[in-house]
């Protein structure tokens, strides 16, 4: 093995382990630690996920700055960056003395989460090890994968014996100790990226492998982006309120039982797609994994005939496996025909408009659960989550056209 192959897998295992942390502390925590937070300061679930929202709007925006400084001053610096922003974030979250100042600290946290989640890591793998990195990236994706079937549980239980703000200064502690610790290291591992060049030559030889050409990457980047778009925000409508959402249809405290088979049927689509995703297309699997997403909700919809608990299993099952699939392919798929040029700016500018538009998932989803009650707030997600397959259909069909 090649010192590159070692350091990248090294990296790997750092990164899941930062990954299962930020994203349980930043992310997957607050559906379970809102009605604490909503009790405390006697604001309903559409205030607090109003508020959530913006943090997901403002990583939104931070998104495309993130990437370019990514590729101009490593990945790894930025994490690191990152780590002690997000920490910061939950310090003063757990110090708030009410609603006015709790809810713009909450939506600092948003600041931190485009240097701190996904996309930064897979830049970093990008910057280490280019040809290595779908692979990695699929790994990285299957360890984190675990996070919600960690935190989802960690914080029903933690709430048992601690107050939420006590829960948050903990999270920040995970920050401090665990993630800053590797971000540095990996910092120190990490290189910048070649700059986009709008102007360069559009002679094919001037592109990475396997990348489109100069005439159609304009169309495929928006495609792309709406693409990612539309199912983030369903996937993030649900997977703010998904034990929520699995009790108010009927199934009562066995809902965040039912929620934890999200986590290893990600694992499961995860190391199925790292052992025989070679044999498909980015673009197959991003596909197949946007629509397994409103697939899934319509299993919660089933008839009376069809026993509730096998159509939330079901949904779980479903569920876990488009999600599983679609953080592979948010790195994969602009790798594959972008190249590796510029990656981080590429990969900011998508992310910036899928969570804009999905940011305001959790508040539009919570205004309906509570207006119109769970099964029309399923119906609409999975129709949105519908609007991306056809998109990414019309990314195949342009992708097809390009190479004719």
């Amino acid at each position: 093995m090649t010192l590159s192959a070692r350091r990248s897998l090294a990296a790997v295992s750092a990164l899941g382990v930062s990954q299962i942390i930020s994203y349980g502390t930043l992310y997957y925590s607050f559906s379970i630690l809102a009605p604490a937070m909503g009790e405390e300061f006697a604001r309903s679930r559409e205030w607090l996920f109003a508020a959530f929202s913006g943090t997901l709007l403002i990583g939104g925006i931070i998104s495309p700055w993130s990437g370019r400084w990514a590729d101009r001053l490593g990945a790894g610096r930025v994490m690191t960056l990152g780590s002690l922003a997000a920490a910061v974030s939950l310090l003063v979250c757990a110090w708030a003395p009410n609603w006015s100042i709790f809810a713009p600290a909450l939506v600092t946290t948003g600041i931190a989460t485009p240097f701190i989640l996904y996309n930064t890591a897979f830049a970093v793998l990008v910057q280490i090890d280019p040809q290595a990195a779908p692979r990695r990236i699929t790994l990285l994706t299957l360890i984190a994968g675990f996070s919600s079937t960690l935190f989802w549980p960690l914080a029903t239980g933690l709430l048992k014996w601690f107050t939420w703000r006590e829960i948050f200064l903990y999270y920040a502690g995970l920050q401090l100790c665990i993630c800053f610790p590797i971000h540095f290291w990996l910092s120190q591992m990490t290189r910048r990226s070649p700059m986009l060049r709008p102007e360069a030559s559009s002679d094919p030889a001037t592109f990475d492998a396997g990348s489109l050409p100069l005439a159609s990457r304009r169309s495929a980047l928006i495609l792309i982006a709406s693409g990612f778009s539309f199912g983030s925000f369903a996937l993030s409508a649900m997977l703010v309120h998904l034990v929520p959402v699995l009790a108010a249809v009927g199934l009562g405290t066995s809902a965040v039982l039912v929620g934890t088979i999200f986590g290893p049927s990600q694992f499961a689509s995860r190391l199925v797609n790292m052992v025989l995703g070679h044999r498909f297309s980015a673009l197959a699997v991003a596909i197949l994994s946007t629509a397994l997403i409103p697939l899934a909700f319509l299993m919660l919809l089933l008839p009376p005939p069809v026993p509730l608990i096998a159509g939330a299993v079901l949904f779980a099952m479903l569920f876990g496996m488009g999600s599983g699939l679609n953080s592979i392919v948010q790195g994969t798929l602009p790798l594959a025909l972008f190249g590796h040029r510029g990656y981080g700016e590429i990969l900011g500018k998508i992310t910036a408009a899928r969570l804009t538009v999905s940011s305001t998932a959790p508040f539009i989803f919570a205004f309906i659960l509570e207006q119109f009650g769970p099964h029309a707030a399923l119906a609409i997600a999975a129709f949105v989550g519908c609007c991306g397959v056809v998109t990414f259909l019309m990314v195949a069909r342009l992708v097809r056209r390009s190479y004719q």
